[in-house]
Formats: structure tokens, C-alpha cells, sequence
């Protein structure tokens, strides 16, 4: 298919880009476009699809033969996640209770009535199948987001655009999805869009690269001549890397003195007969900086919640946080006001239409929204972790209106904003450009070496963890 965006402007200010778009795509084509959080790459490929009105220009789509064509373009972003029937759960902690869980659906039913997956290659290669039975809802962020791609492929589409297409994938679902999509391209003609915000995502069989900053499309040029240039410098700065503010608000000490943050012994965690959790054993102790590390679906998820006091089954295991064993008389709440927290559960649960202020501020009393009146010291608070983080310009802006990238920088602030003696980091750099990463990572570690901070950290890619972290923890999928 060839794509044809001519002299476009969106109808509405806020989707406008600085000057009309223009675009050409030609038959055979698969693009990257890369730019920094907020850059309007995602703005850019809604034009393209048509899920952006129009004021002027016009943006036309051609088969081999000439003719104009509709349809034939698929998305797949994050927000697709909010309009999956079950995906986004009543409540917070609905993944983790067994009885609310089962009333969403199971995720065969994605596809279709019948819930029958098509007997394709591409579906086993991604280990789709042993996922039909599970309820939407309990889904680990990376098993969800494999079964929308999944969806979208076996609609064979002639163009495929898929925002940020390997965050939450494990490095074996990373390789496969690329994979596949090579493969598609070239045993049966589909082209690939790819939203991207870090460098290193650019496959080899991509053909060309379009820059995007500041709400303004850069010259395209092939993927060669992207890594032969200085493009990926003025997009994303220097290697160097931010090192962010040199001084850091000190944690705040909510308990006595204690010697285990946390200690697992034997834990079981089991839903539906599928067993999740067996017989774990981990102790933390004050002060440490650990990963957690293993394949999606391994239970990481499962285990944080555990920690953060989230999910009910800890009251049937032997665990002991902050040196005080569960279910002896302390309140969830007297758990989570030592512990800051971020998971894509966590961000897929908040669709608040709030300004990006009151967001960070409510990480105060660990609510999804704003219900009570902070002081002018939390206020203060909240403002200065946007800033440490470079999102103070979106204090005012409402949280579901900004990118999916800056929306994980509020959500960042959010988790450091009560200056936390334990921070529960599950994939917090998200969707994060690469220059934002390097900040992040930045502020991470050097909060971390408090020796009162103690610091559990999940993720897919072993070069984003923080120098900090002299410990790991792997778990094992089990089958």
C-alpha cells in the first residue's frame, strides 16, 4: 500500500503539529518514527490511520494498481488496553482477588464468540495458546500485550502501526515478535509502522526512519543513514546522560528500627488451579537494591503485590515486611506509607482526568485520584519530584491528554513523591524516550544510595538497571 499524508492540519489545536504534515510511503515500505515523549509521534500515526480529523489537506491511501482504498490500516497502542472488554480492572486490586477476577472475561474470548485462535505459526511461536483459558484481568501486562498483537496479525492487515511494540516483553518475546514481523513483511507484503522512542528498537529490515521533536516532522532518511548520522544525538542529547539535581529529598523514616525489609518463606500463590508462586524463599534486608528478573507471566507481578500488601493471599504465607509478620494487626495502609510503587498495573488503572499535579500528589495517601485536600508541604512536594523528573511543564495538564511516555514521568514522580524508604519499581521505564531513561535511571540510583533505601526493581532489559542494585532474583515461568 502506498500512503500519501498531503498538506494536513488537524481539526482540533490541541492534535496540530507547527506546520501542515506531509508524507509519502511507498509500496513494499516499513517505517520507525522516533522522536522524544511528547514529540507527537502518536499524534502523527493517528493522522495516518485516520483516527485524527482533519481541517485541511487530506491523507490518501493507494493499492499497487492506483486506486484509492480504505482500510487496510491497524494500530495497536497502549490505550488499546482501556477499550479491551475485562482488561482494565473495577478497582486496583481486582487482579489479585480470585472471586472479583473470574467475573472478567477469559482472554479467549478476544477472539471472538467462539474463542478459537486460527491454527497459525505465528500464534505458537508467540505461546499464545496456553493463555486461553486465563481471565483478562489477572494477565500480566506483557501476556496482554502479546495477545493484541496477536490479534491484529492474524487479521492479516496490509499496514500494520504498533506503538512502543517491545516494552513489557521479555528478551525471548522481543526477538520473536521482530521475528514475525520480518517474516510477514516478506512471505506476505504487509508493511510495518513502528512508534519507537529509543534507538536501539529500530530492526535491521526496516527501510526508512522519520525523526519527529517538538511537534514537527524531520527529513526522512534510511535506516543507514540514521546510524551513520548524528540524528539519534539531536533527538535524544548526547551519551553522556543526564545526571538530574544534585541533591535529592531525603527519605522519611515512617517506623522504627528494623533489620528485614522483607522475608518470604514457602510461599504458595495459586489462582483457578493455576499455581503462580511455589514455594519461594527471599529475604531483603534495609538497605539492599535488588532485580527481579524473569520471563512475562513469571509471577514478578504477582510477588510485588505481595509485597505492597495488594494481594489477599499473603495472609495464607509466611511473610514478614519491615521485620513484622502479615495478618498480625497491621493495616494496608500501615504498609503502603513506607513504600513507593509503579507497575503497568498501576498505570493501566489510572484514567483519572486530572491535572498531572494532583496525580503525583495522590502517591500521598497511594489513591488512583485525588480525594482529599494535601498541605502546602505535599503540594511542594509533588512540584518538586516533577521537576527532579522534567515534568514540571506538565503540572497542569490533564493526565489522560498527555503521551503514554510523559504519562509514566508523572507516574515516576508519583511513586518517589513521600521520598519512600522502600521503592517497588515494576518496568518503571515504560515507554520512556532514551534521554528520559538516562535521567530516570539517574535519579533511581542516586536516591538509592541512602543506605536507609531499600529498592526492588522489575525489568525486561538487564542495561536498564541502576547501578545501585548489587543483588538479583530470577523466577521461572512455570509451565
Amino acid at each position: 500500500m502506498e500512503i500519501i499524508v498531503e498538506n494536513a492540519v488537524a481539526r482540533f489545536p490541541e492534535f496540530r503539529f507547527r506546520e501542515p504534515l506531509s508524507w509519502k510511503m511507498s509500496h513494499g515500505e516499513s517505517w520507525a518514527i522516533i522522536g522524544p515523549n511528547g514529540a507527537g509521534k502518536s499524534m502523527f500515526t493517528g493522522t495516518v490511520s485516520g483516527g485524527v480529523a482533519l481541517r485541511e489537506g487530506a491523507v490518501r491511501c493507494l493499492d499497487s494498481a492506483g486506486r484509492e482504498v480504505s482500510g487496510g490500516i491497524r494500530t495497536i497502542a497502549f490505550q488499546d488496553i482501556y477499550s479491551t472488554p475485562g482488561a482494565a480492572p473495577s478497582y486496583y486490586q481486582q487482579r489479585w482477588n480470585t472471586r472479583d477476577a473470574a467475573e472478567s472475561p477469559a482472554a479467549s474470548s478476544l477472539f471472538g464468540s467462539a474463542g478459537e485462535v486460527p491454527d497459525d505459526g505465528y500464534v505458537s511461536l508467540f505461546g499464545i495458546r496456553e493463555l486461553m483459558d486465563k481471565r483478562i484481568v489477572s494477565l500480566s501486562s506483557g501476556e496482554l500485550r502479546k495477545l493484541l498483537i496477536t490479534k491484529a496479525l492474524i487479521s492479516r492487515p496490509s499496514v500494520l502501526v504498533i506503538d512502543n511494540p517491545f516494552i513489557g516483553l521479555d528478551e525471548g518475546s522481543r526477538e520473536t515478535l521482530s521475528s514475525m514481523l520480518s517474516s510477514l513483511q516478506k512471505e506476505n507484503g504487509m508493511q510495518v509502522i513502528l512508534v519507537l522512542g529509543q534507538t536501539r528498537d529500530i530492526p535491521e529490515w526496516i527501510d526508512k526512519v522519520l525523526p519527529v521533536s517538538g511537534m514537527r516532522l524531520l527529513p526522512p532518511v534510511t535506516r543507514r543513514e540514521f546510524f551513520t548520522g548524528d540524528h539519534a544525538e539531536r533527538l535524544f542529547g548526547g551519551c553522556s546522560g543526564e545526571d538530574g539535581p544534585s541533591e535529592l529529598p531525603e527519605a522519611r523514616i515512617c517506623g522504627g528500627p528494623y533489620e528485614k525489609v522483607l522475608e518470604m518463606k514457602n510461599v504458595n500463590v495459586g489462582y483457578s488451579g493455576r499455581t503462580i508462586l511455589s514455594g519461594l524463599d527471599w529475604t531483603v534486608r534495609r538497605g539492599e537494591c535488588w532485580a527481579l528478573l524473569g520471563e512475562n507471566g513469571s509471577g514478578k507481578s504477582t510477588l510485588l503485590s505481595l509485597v505492597c500488601g495488594d494481594n489477599p493471599q499473603a495472609y495464607a504465607n509466611d511473610i514478614v515486611l519491615f521485620d513484622r509478620r502479615r495478618g498480625t494487626g497491621e493495616s494496608i495502609w500501615d504498609i503502603k506509607r513506607r513504600i513507593g510503587y509503579l507497575s503497568p498495573d498501576v498505570h493501566t488503572c489510572y484514567l483519572e482526568d486530572i491535572p498531572c499535579r494532583k496525580v503525583v500528589a495522590s502517591g500521598f495517601f497511594d489513591s488512583v485520584g485525588l480525594f482529599r485536600d494535601c498541605s502546602p508541604e505535599q503540594e511542594a512536594a509533588a512540584l518538586r519530584w516533577m521537576e527532579i523528573f522534567g515534568a514540571d511543564y506538565l503540572a497542569d495538564r490533564s493526565f489522560v491528554r498527555i503521551s503514554y511516555g510523559e504519562q509514566r514521568l508523572v507516574l515516576l514522580a508519583r511513586a518517589f513523591v513521600k521520598s519512600p524508604e522502600l521503592l517497588v519499581l515494576d518496568e518503571p521505564l515504560h515507554g520512556l524516550d532514551a534521554g528520559r531513561k538516562r535521567l530516570a535511571t539517574a535519579v533511581i540510583g542516586r536516591y538509592c544510595s541512602d543506605p536507609r533505601v531499600s529498592l526492588l526493581y522489575v525489568t525486561h532489559y538487564r542495561d536498564e538497571i541502576p547501578s545501585c542494585v548489587t543483588r538479583c532474583k530470577v523466577l521461572e515461568r512455570r509451565k
